[in-house]
């Protein structure tokens, strides 16, 4: 496999810093982790203790040396507190394609800091990881979410079934990408 990331990049936009997540963020993390409505596309329930933001936070570690995937953790520049994450998992090289997801505080829904964030790890994605294919699993009723990738770009692809298991249910999942092709040409 191709070695990408000898470091962790650290980027900057007009208004955010996208930085590696360390443990001291796991309190300011446990905030919005705990918060059904963040979590209610998530997966996973809401968090209840900061020893699960802590495997949380090792398990973006891991996937990160481990090359599988990249997690950013998003701050306002004039803050270092983290109010989000997005980043990359189940990256194929070989493929040239990978998944993308995101969170954050809905204390700052609303504002294009997700749509902000997002442009920078695209633009990452295809220009340093020389990605061809990003890819979103949305639940059909996560409505801000698909508003957010469509707005990059994203077209949808089909209806996955019963694809995921999660908080005691299977979820259908609406598949969503974006090729190298159709972001350089929305960038322009």
């Amino acid at each position: 496999m191709k070695q990408v990331h000898t470091s962790f990049p650290v980027m900057e936009t007009e208004r955010l810093r996208l930085r590696k997540i360390e443990v001291q963020d796991a309190e300011n993390m446990l905030t919005y982790l705990q918060d059904p409505d963040v979590m209610e596309y998530y997966g996973l329930p809401p968090f209840v203790s900061t020893e699960q933001v802590l495997d949380e936070i090792a398990w973006y570690n891991k996937i990160f040396t481990q090359q599988m995937g990249i997690r950013w953790g998003i701050t306002l520049k004039d803050e270092d507190k983290i109010i989000g994450s997005l980043g990359f998992l189940n990256w194929v090289p070989m493929h040239h394609r990978v998944d993308i997801g995101y969170e954050l505080n809905q204390e700052y829904w609303g504002k294009g800091i997700a749509s902000e964030a997002l442009q920078a790890v695209l633009a990452y994605g295809f220009e340093t990881m020389e990605l061809e294919r990003v890819q979103a699993l949305i639940e059909p009723a996560n409505l801000a979410s698909i508003h957010l990738v469509e707005k990059h770009g994203f077209l949808r692809e089909g209806l996955l079934r019963n694809y995921e298991y999660g908080n005691g249910k299977f979820d259908d999942l609406l598949m969503y990408a974006i090729l190298k092709k159709d972001f350089l040409a929305s960038s322009k």
